[in-house]
């Protein structure tokens, strides 16, 4: 137990979990095997930058972080992660929606299975 390393001073799971059971999110960084994940090497990559899944559930870590697990539905990984690894697509601030403007009407269809065309046309 002597190498785990706290990277953060805060505790995480005093307050609230950032992502709900459902909620769609994106990778904000590549995933690779620690050793963790079954049927996959070392240093394999399991997420990549940009992939989407869905959080399927909320755990602890540490008594200090929530690690969620994520369902890539496109590369059928279930991967735990930090929500610093993790961004949210059904719950961006309105600040952040106003500076994308008519493209965030296309992060609905992200990661539904529709193409961005099918999306545009109702």
């Amino acid at each position: 137990m002597a190498d785990i390393v706290r990277d953060d001073d805060v505790i995480e799971i005093a307050g609230p979990p950032r992502f709900a059971f459902g909620e769609r999110v994106i990778a904000r960084s590549v995933v690779r095997n620690d050793g963790t994940y079954g049927g996959k090497d070392i240093g394999d990559v399991l997420v990549n930058r940009g992939d989407i899944g869905y959080v399927v559930s909320i755990n602890t870590f540490l008594q200090q972080f929530y690690i969620y697990a994520v369902d890539f539905v496109d590369t059928g990984c279930r991967v735990g992660m930090r929500a610093k690894e993790l961004c949210t697509l059904d719950n961006l601030p309105e600040e952040v929606l106003a500076q994308l403007g008519e493209k965030a009407g296309a992060l609905a269809d992200l990661g539904s299975g529709k193409s961005q065309e099918q999306g545009a046309h109702p």
